[in-house]
């Protein structure tokens, strides 16, 4: 995906529209390993101690046995500082795209 490395686009914190540079910001990792059926989560709950291997408090079988899954693209924000007030705001949306290039627009 291309974009322009320039744009005009309103500028909440100026109330009108500006001329706004681009950048590309990460999302940022994942923060907390405490999901809903996490098993570190339902130990600190007392759950799972003594009770053998009931399926679901075992480990997980061996790497053969389950497909490992990776996303081939990652979820990129497109952050916008506006050049009069120098105030940085990221787009509403975070993009699932495997490359966005930030270029100078073709002059035809």
């Amino acid at each position: 995906m291309k974009l322009p490395k320039k744009t005009k686009r309103f500028c909440p914190y100026c109330k009108k529209q500006t001329e706004q540079k681009i950048e590309l910001v990460s999302t940022g990792h994942k923060r907390g390993s405490l999901k809903w059926g996490s098993l570190l989560r339902a130990k600190l709950r007392g759950k799972g101690r003594g009770h053998g291997n009931l399926g679901r408090w075992g480990s997980k079988p061996a790497v053969t046995k389950w497909k490992r899954k990776t996303k081939s693209t990652k979820r990129l924000v497109v952050l916008y500082t506006c050049q009069t007030c120098k105030k940085s705001k990221p787009s509403s949306f975070s993009r699932r795209v495997s490359k966005i290039q930030i270029e100078e627009p073709q002059k035809k």
